[in-house]
């Protein structure tokens, strides 16, 4: 098995790390979306190494503006978190 021939397999991880991803990201709790935005930069990683391997040049356009986003969206995520809240004076 030649190399070329591993990289054209990864397509398949990268598509189900991305599912897997979206699947995370619309999880009602932060941790879990943050979780999910990670695993949307590991789909990135792999769908720009298919990419490159291919000379999908559009694809790795588009995961380098997604990972953007992703990373994004890790921020919003930890800002939007509650911080420990001290109770109100009675």
């Amino acid at each position: 098995m030649d190399w070329n021939h591993l990289i054209d397999l990864l397509q398949w991880p990268a598509m189900a790390v991305t599912l897997i991803a979206g699947f995370l990201v619309a999880s009602r709790h932060a941790r879990t979306r943050i979780i999910g935005f990670w695993a949307f930069i590991l789909s990135n990683a792999l769908w720009v190494t298919w990419g490159v391997n291919d000379k999908a040049w559009a694809l790795i356009a588009l995961q380098v503006g997604l990972f953007a986003m992703n990373v994004r969206g890790i921020f919003k995520n930890d800002k939007a978190q509650p911080k420990t809240q001290t109770p109100a004076p009675q």
